[in-house]
């Protein structure tokens, strides 16, 4: 048996108790197999114990591994699976995401919104997207701010963008805080979908993807409906030993 599937057995036992202790089903809760920073064969490896939908980080490091993928035939299944954005995106490198992606989930702005759906209309794609809400002070913490006027505007606008496709919205859980403030993250990301759903009934806000490795049994228990896992899959991510070339240099 492989480390990576001895760690998914685990993840999976952690979700079922979580499910169980919340009285909800595992059904109802998906699971993202967060692989930034590992390379396409670890991918591919975790595509052949089942796993369909990942999370990366950068539209560079992404597309680096899209053509080594192509090169080796890394990812014989790529049909079958779903690679979606969770990373910070610049709105400049939204024709490039739009390209690569099958799902920004961390939309934070009109502006950002504009330029997927202008990029996604030209590739004649519909591009699922994820509004990613800011409910935590810390300042390295991306996401639009609930009472903000930028999320009143997006969320009157997005309904018209033709060419993206509103699920839900994410967040972030503050780093290192005691449980009580973390349940209190999630618990409002699912209050504020529930008014903003209220609010906005043209837009679709079905997902919450919110719990990381260290939290998602409080993030199933609070109402998540996808999980984003890395480290407790992958095991610990090795420090970059080369410097990526600028981002920049994709567009």
């Amino acid at each position: 048996m492989t480390e990576l599937k001895k760690r998914l057995e685990r993840v999976e036992e952690a979700i079922d108790a979580a499910c169980r202790k919340a009285g909800r089903q595992r059904s109802e809760v998906e699971l993202m197999a967060v692989s930034k920073a590992f390379a396409a064969e670890a991918i591919a490896e975790a595509a052949m114990l089942g796993l369909t939908l990942f999370g990366e980080n950068r539209v560079q490091e992404f597309n680096a591994k899209v053509l080594r993928a192509a090169e080796t035939g890394t990812w014989a299944v790529r049909e079958k699976l779903r690679f979606h954005l969770i990373g910070h995106l610049q709105s400049n490198k939204a024709a490039k995401a739009a390209e690569l992606f099958d799902g920004v989930d961390s939309l934070d702005s009109l502006r950002l919104a504009e330029r997927l759906n202008d990029a996604a209309g030209k590739v004649d794609k519909r591009l699922p997207v994820l509004i990613e809400v800011k409910l935590s002070p810390e300042a390295t913490k991306s996401g639009v701010e609930p009472e903000s006027d930028e999320a009143a505007q997006l969320l009157e606008r997005l309904p018209d963008l033709m060419d993206l496709e509103a699920r839900g919205l994410m967040t972030i859980a503050p780093w290192g805080a005691p449980e009580d403030l973390t349940r209190a993250c999630f618990r409002n990301l699912r209050l504020w979908r529930d008014r903003w759903a209220a609010a906005h009934q043209r837009l679709k806000l079905d997902v919450l993807s919110m719990g990381m490795s260290g939290d998602f049994a409080l993030a199933i228990q609070e109402g998540a409906t996808r999980i984003r896992i890395g480290t407790a899959l992958f095991g610990a991510r090795k420090p970059q030993t080369e410097r990526p070339r600028p981002e920049s240099e994709l567009d």
